[in-house]
């Protein structure tokens, strides 16, 4: 099978990146030939490449002219299957992996000042990104919507005028090797020293960039309001606005505890050290870093606005929260500090165990042989 995936810009170190690597490499191992159409690609991969980068100024001219150029090479080449990271109508597949823009605006505007949400209203970008979002999930030429998560299929539901059999619930996969509760252990001391932590401190991970959408500034309020000295947070992730937040974090007087490692390839280091994932977002389909921290071991507090608190068993492997909720939060930091041991880390693996990259690629192949073939699905997965 000749497979054409498409996403336009590679972070280094960005889930989505790490979850389209994984998910190629078990496609491979399947017998499928993939090819990579994006902006940018590293040669020295081994994997074949098709480069769509023409000129652009600014998110919309970037998003609006890869649109067309990819429209273009896809009509010059063939592929047996077409399936896009990034909303681009007439594709044959749709990994729906940045879940739904008009939801994000949605939960920002809840938040946002007056002068905050006529921005947004009159932002440009937000306008296209809408608009395409619509074309995409509304075009005749669609054929299957890959949800990371049943809160995602819901949300496409609710918004667009789409075939329910059209979307199928296929969780991310972990790579449950290269995560793992051994790597934890044989890196915990030394990653500890590394990022700075004291004996019998409590360490939070948080994974991840877009600060202000994954709720950093929920946890270091809670870290704050938790009054304990003891507790640290290691911020991994890159972020135009770090330095916005390490001066919240002196203004709250916790600017000693949290820790800006900056962007970072391997993240295991920075779960190892950790007693506890918190990723308090205000909107994430199905954060990877959730996946890899329960695999790793690690318990997880996460929003009830992320799809990963689908697979949360209440003070079993972590904790749900509220977005936006720095009290509750704190009271969450707290029981999670004196959960800490063999019991909730085993519960956390075990479910991450659910979730294996090759699981996922199996289901994902199953669905591509299902399009070939022709066949309609008994039921919209998981829904």
């Amino acid at each position: 099978m000749r497979l054409a995936l498409i996403r336009q810009r590679y972070n280094p170190f960005g889930g989505a990146e790490r979850f389209i690597e994984r998910a190629i490499a078990a496609l491979e191992r399947e017998g499928t030939e993939v090819t990579m159409i994006t902006r940018a690609w590293d040669a020295g991969s081994g994997r074949r490449a098709l480069i769509v980068d023409p000129p652009y100024a600014g998110r919309l001219w970037r998003d609006a002219s890869f649109s067309r150029g990819v429209r273009a090479l896809l009509a010059r080449e063939r592929f047996d299957l077409v399936q896009s990271h990034e909303r681009i109508a007439g594709c044959d597949v749709y990994r729906a992996g940045d879940g739904v823009h008009r939801q994000w605006l949605e939960h920002r505007a809840v938040q946002a000042s007056f002068a905050e949400r006529l921005g947004i209203r009159l932002n440009p970008y937000h306008w296209y990104t809408c608009a395409a979002e619509r074309a995409m999930f509304e075009h005749p030429g669609l054929r299957a919507v890959i949800c990371n998560s049943r809160m995602v299929a819901a949300e496409i539901r609710r918004h667009f005028a789409i075939a329910a059999e059209k979307l199928h619930v296929i969780y991310t996969g972990v790579d449950l090797d290269h995560f793992h509760p051994r790597k934890r252990a044989e890196l915990r001391a030394a990653a500890r020293g590394e990022f700075g932590c004291k004996e019998g401190d409590r360490v939070f991970s948080f994974v991840g960039s877009g600060f202000a959408r994954k709720g950093l500034a929920a946890a270091i309020d809670a870290l704050a309001a938790t009054g304990r000295r003891d507790f640290r947070i290691l911020v991994a992730g890159r972020d135009r606005s770090t330095e916005r937040f390490a001066a919240r974090a002196a203004r709250a007087g916790v600017a000693g505890q949290v820790v800006f490692l900056g962007g970072r390839e391997d993240v295991r280091p920075v779960y190892a050290a950790s007693d506890c994932f918190i990723l308090p977002t205000r909107y994430d389909p199905f954060p990877n870093a959730a996946l890899e921290a329960l695999a790793m071991g690690v318990p997880v507090i996460v929003s009830n606005q992320c799809g990963a608190a689908e697979i949360v068993e209440q003070g079993r492997n972590g904790w749900v929260c509220a977005p936006d909720a720095a009290e509750p939060l704190a009271a969450l930091m707290v029981e999670a500090a004196g959960s800490a041991g063999e019991g909730i880390a085993n519960a956390a693996r075990r479910t991450a165990e659910g979730y294996g990259v090759e699981q996922m690629a199996g289901r994902m192949i199953g669905l591509y042989a299902m399009l070939l073939g022709g066949r309609s699905p008994d039921a919209p997965a998981g829904l």
